[in-house]
């Protein structure tokens, strides 16, 4: 018995050993580039094209600039409005949409891949459409425009993830309720939802996430500078002509801050969403 501890232990330390250097490795390949983003913010002009690693003398007036001399902070501002108004009404949407699927079988078996095909699609399919729907509602050029665009456009992934979760979800709980006299919305509302509480917060992060990064649709459908969203104002930085690759670097810095913050701050109900599943 003794041996058979002894022999096991080596090949735990070197599972212990591997896991550690794998995630060594993929430590290194997600920080250093963003390490290296910020020693370009702090460059100046001459420094970015010499493939210098780090400043000689760092370039703090880089930050203060975009920060003061550009709509960055309106850009960031707007992408949030954006980004937390478009998960909201998508996951509005997306719940009772996949319930129905789930537990009354809407639409057959198919229903929720035809429902997945049209975002697989190349957004630049959508703009014309999308550009003429918005100026028959005089939402053109607006955010809330923009923002109910990114709801509609994110509703089919929403529904495809969390119908996984509602599968899971054991049926007994939902008669009981309607045992007791509960309709459907009343289900829906006061047992599915809470239930399924977790995994509402993982898609929404997830839904967020892709409005905050859109650029193609928020390029069209946003013009004014009360409206563009954070892409939108860092591509107008490449409209000098010899653009100043480290003003570029500072307000891609500050503009991925809010999206680290939400990771750290949401990461609990993120893994807990999308590991344990709709039942604790």
């Amino acid at each position: 018995m003794s041996e058979l501890l002894v022999s096991r232990r080596p090949r735990a330390s070197r599972r212990s050993i591997l896991a550690t250097v794998v995630l060594a490795a993929l430590v290194l390949f997600f920080v250093v580039p963003l390490l290296y983003l910020v020693s370009v913010s702090l460059m100046g002009r001459n420094e970015t094209g010499q493939g210098v690693l780090i400043p000689a003398v760092p370039q703090f007036s880089n930050w203060a600039e975009v920060l003061t001399q550009s709509d960055l902070l309106r850009g960031i501002a707007n992408s949030l409005i954006a980004a937390i108004g478009g998960a909201v009404v998508s996951l509005l949407i997306a719940l009772p949409g996949a319930w129905a699927m789930v537990r009354f079988r809407t639409g057959g078996a198919t229903l929720a891949g035809t429902i997945m095909s049209p975002w697989l699609l190349p957004p630049i399919v959508a703009v014309v459409p999308l550009f003429t729907l918005l100026r028959l509602l005089g939402a053109n050029n607006t955010l809330w425009g923009l923002t109910l665009v990114y709801a509609l456009v994110n509703v089919p992934v929403a529904i495809w993830l969390l119908e996984g979760f509602l599968r899971k979800l054991p049926i007994e709980i939902e008669e009981a309720a309607r045992i007791d006299g509960a309709g459907s919305v009343r289900v829906l509302v006061s047992v599915v939802a809470p239930l399924v509480a977790p995994a509402l917060v993982a898609v929404g992060i997830i839904a967020g996430v892709l409005n905050y990064n859109e650029f193609l649709l928020a390029t069209f459908l946003t013009q004014s500078p009360d409206a563009r969203t954070l892409p939108v104002v860092l591509s107008l930085f490449y409209g000098e002509r010899t653009p100043h690759v480290g003003k570029i670097a500072a307000a891609s810095v500050i503009g991925v801050i809010p999206v680290f913050a939400a990771a750290v701050f949401l990461q609990r109900w993120l893994v807990g969403g999308l590991t344990s599943g709709a039942v604790r």
